[in-house]
């Protein structure tokens, strides 16, 4: 008698990466991962003539300190893909609580995402937004394939940062952070 779990065979190294060969349940895997709270970023990026351009974006994170790398991942059939493939720099805006507002606009395609939105350019022309908790102004330095996603890396050259309360995803809804000592307070 073998009280071993069960594993799934092995897959074929030549297909392990093709989609229609995962015996994971995408649905259900979104599910799993929206249980991790993210940070909620607008990345943004300048095009050759200088038109702003920006998405929403959860999938950023650091890669090391020394050097200073971050990286963040754009789905490869993203109208903005070629934007960012293309730039020079990259700006990542980490938003805060009371941002929410604006963080849905730019998870929406749109012509006009930088109307009405205090912001500057900042390295390789990529907008700064002025109310952002942090951000960070990346050279880019390398692109990777992984999935049906392009993974940015990002040489940190430039960044700022505050006090305010980050905006936080998670389960497919913002969220904000609370501090043990904040729910000790809270009625």
């Amino acid at each position: 008698m073998n009280d071993l779990p069960k594993q799934p065979r092995a897959p074929d190294p030549a297909n392990e990466f093709a989609s229609d060969n995962s015996q994971i349940d995408p649905r259900d895997f979104r599910n799993a991962l929206g249980t991790y709270a993210t940070g909620v970023t607008i990345i943004t990026a300048a095009a050759p003539d200088g038109k702003p351009y920006g998405l929403t974006c959860n999938s950023f994170a650091s890669v090391s300190l020394n050097p200073p790398l971050v990286l963040w991942s754009l789905v490869v059939y993203s109208s903005s893909l070629t934007i960012f493939q293309n730039a020079s720099h990259f700006t990542v805006n980490v938003l805060g609580a009371s941002q929410q507002a604006l963080a849905n606009k730019f998870a929406k395609s749109s012509d006009d995402k930088f109307t009405g939105v205090d912001w500057a350019p900042g390295l390789g022309n990529a907008p700064v937004l002025t109310e952002s908790v942090a951000n960070f102004q990346c050279r880019s330095v390398n692109r990777y394939y992984g999935g049906d996603h392009v993974i940015f890396l990002g040489a940190v050259e430039a960044y700022t940062y505050n006090a305010k309360e980050p905006l936080l995803f998670a389960r497919g809804a913002f969220g904000r952070f609370m501090a043990d000592d904040e729910r000790k307070k809270a009625p």
